[in-house]
């Protein structure tokens, strides 16, 4: 099966996950998927499916590269963003950094 076959599986199964979203926008008022909400079952799937997705970045760039880990070195898709930049209030350099990766993680996984 091709890693784009398995990706699409791995929606499909994930679609079917009963998730709830856990985050919450106050001023805005809405709701919103956190990691947590849905990561340990894409975890899972990915698991069942022979899948793996590694996150990295760049000071331009992140990455979510899948890989099919029954499929040899070259089989593998990438999803990417470009980097941004986060001033939370109260907030040092490194943890304005967290808050960049954290959302970009989030927004690679769901697309």
């Amino acid at each position: 099966m091709s890693v784009y076959k398995k990706l699409q599986e791995a929606r499909i199964k994930l679609q079917n996950t009963a998730l709830k979203k856990t985050g919450h926008n106050k001023f805005a008022g809405y709701y919103y998927f956190e990691l947590g909400d849905f990561l340990p079952s894409i975890q899972k799937i990915c698991d069942d499916l022979g899948l793996c997705g590694v996150v990295s970045f760049t000071n331009d760039m992140a990455y979510l590269t899948s890989h099919d880990l029954e499929g040899g070195d070259n089989a593998f898709t990438t999803f990417t963003s470009p980097m941004s930049s986060a001033q939370l209030k109260g907030c040092h350099d490194v943890q304005n950094l967290g808050a960049v990766q954290t959302y970009l993680r989030r927004y690679l996984w769901v697309n």
